[in-house]
């Protein structure tokens, strides 16, 4: 069996070379993942439903036919799946009481270019109700606990994912972003999370439309060559439902290519919160950090006043993903043969769902037009700047139980939440790829994030300036206290 140390030490990259090598096998990964899982997740939370036996019959399959290996260039390494997607065969909650006892008889459309990679599934993770909040302890499922520090939050949606890649369960695990929800949770727990373009990648789930496109699929990663060998997997070749963007055969293979001396980007760095919320110090910090190594880098970096008016597009976003939060419940209430204010819901999802019933068409319509109004002012910004520097959030990582979804005071829940984000969700309405990169570490041991922006299609502009950085300012990814 591969011993812990010796796998902790892996990205995804290297683990999927030792099966290829013959180092160890695809099956002992799974056990070594499993042996993590069973150590660490009781402290965590991390993984909400557990599908050990059958991903080892897959990993030990794998072994049998080395062949299998070709299917892609991550086959054999063990994987999560956010809990918002579904896996055939498995419960999908959505974080919720209102799915108790829920089946998938299907794959999602991403969870079935994982499947098709060879990825042995070896669960679920944990996130919060409908992943609507920005953090992980859904009244359903119980806290997900971060590992830098168990009293504080993992963020969310993808808290059980970023936890379980913290606490080295797994080198990448499958998350998702509707507002914030890669990057916000891979802040809080100092790994790399790429937010994709929109239309860029195999939807999450065909009933919703992942809300008008503004929710994208993909991982979050101790490594960026992870994150892009990863969006291989995971990349349309046509169109779906949205334009597909240009993007390179292989966003792995351009990271070969670096930042060559003609390739130096313009970038942006915004210090004052687009809303006026108060950006803690060690927040703003980061962001410092980012821009100088930036220029470090030979990059040219000045500051700039974002273009877009982050509350209305805000209020837009709300509007359009309350409506397909309405959608959701309204489908299943129907199949348990509830009236909406019976389901079993945290207070403030209800409240979205009950807003989202009131939207009337032409609300709807004004919304998407403000959208497009957003994306037409970003493009036009991206003329004179590649990239963009922000704050991922407003604070450092909040302790546990500080913003509760199930509050009956909403409008005390309202002002936490809006003084803690606000800067995430602009990307996923205009579409553009964004990521979160490590940056600094709080005097609590916990991580901070710098956020970075790019025009829609360049995704892998991100990814190897992240590249860049990561060289230039390496981060584990592991948790000191979990790892």
């Amino acid at each position: 069996m591969l011993d812990y140390s010796d796998y902790k030490k892996l990205d995804a990259i290297a683990a999927a070379e030792g099966i290829r090598k013959k180092d160890f096998t695809s099956a002992e990964l799974t056990e070594a993942s499993i042996s993590r899982s069973i150590e660490i997740n009781p402290s965590i939370n991390a993984i909400v439903i557990e599908n050990f036996e059958h991903a080892l019959v897959q990993a030990r399959e794998l072994d049998e036919h080395p062949a299998l290996f070709e299917k892609s260039r991550v086959a054999g390494l063990p994987f999560l799946i956010k809990d918002l997607t579904e896996v055939k065969g498995l419960g999908t909650s959505y974080g919720s009481s209102l799915f108790e006892n829920y089946i998938s008889n299907k794959h999602s459309n991403i969870v079935a270019k994982y499947v098709e990679a060879g990825l042995p599934i070896i669960g679920k993770t944990n996130t919060p109700e409908f992943g609507l909040t920005l953090t992980t302890e859904s009244a359903a499922n119980g806290p997900c606990r971060n590992p830098w520090n168990l009293r504080y939050s993992t963020g969310g949606s993808s808290g059980g994912a970023v936890a379980a890649v913290a606490a080295g369960i797994v080198p990448v695990a499958h998350a998702s972003d509707g507002g914030g929800s890669i990057r916000i949770p891979a802040s809080c727990c100092g790994l790399f999370g790429l937010k994709p373009s929109r239309g860029l990648t195999a939807i999450e789930n065909t009933h919703a439309e992942s809300w008008e496109g503004m929710s994208v699929g993909h991982v979050v990663s101790r490594s960026v060559r992870d994150s892009a060998a990863f969006l291989d997997v995971v990349k349309l070749h046509s169109p779906h439902l949205y334009p597909l963007p240009g993007s390179p055969d292989s966003f792995f293979d351009t990271l070969a290519e670096g930042h060559s001396d003609g390739e130096k980007l313009r970038i942006a760095v915004q210090y004052e919160h687009p809303t006026g919320e108060t950006i803690d110090e060690e927040c703003l910090l980061a962001v410092q950090l980012a821009a100088r190594l930036c220029e470090s880098l030979g990059h040219h970096v000045e500051e700039a006043a974002h273009p877009v008016d982050h509350a209305i597009a805000g209020k837009s976003m709300s509007r359009l993903i309350n409506t397909f939060i309405y959608k959701s419940v309204a489908k299943r209430a129907e199949t348990l043969q509830l009236e909406l204010k019976d389901c079993p819901l945290e207070t403030s999802t209800l409240a979205m769902a009950s807003r989202g019933a009131a939207v009337s068409a032409v609300d709807y319509l004004q919304a998407r037009e403000s959208l497009l109004a957003a994306e037409r002012q970003m493009r036009d910004f991206h003329q004179q700047y590649d990239v963009i520097i922000q704050p991922v959030l407003n604070k450092v990582p909040a302790k546990l139980g500080w913003l509760d979804m199930n509050s009956e005071d909403l409008a005390s829940y309202g002002g936490r939440f809006k003084s803690y984000s606000g800067i995430t969700a602009l990307a996923n309405g205009t579409g553009q790829p964004s990521m979160s990169v490590p940056m600094a570490i709080t005097a609590e041991n916990l991580p901070i994030g710098a956020m970075f922006t790019a025009a829609w299609g360049n995704d892998a502009v991100l990814l190897r300036l992240a590249a860049a950085l990561e060289m230039a300012a390496p981060w584990t990814g592991l948790a000191k206290a979990a790892s």
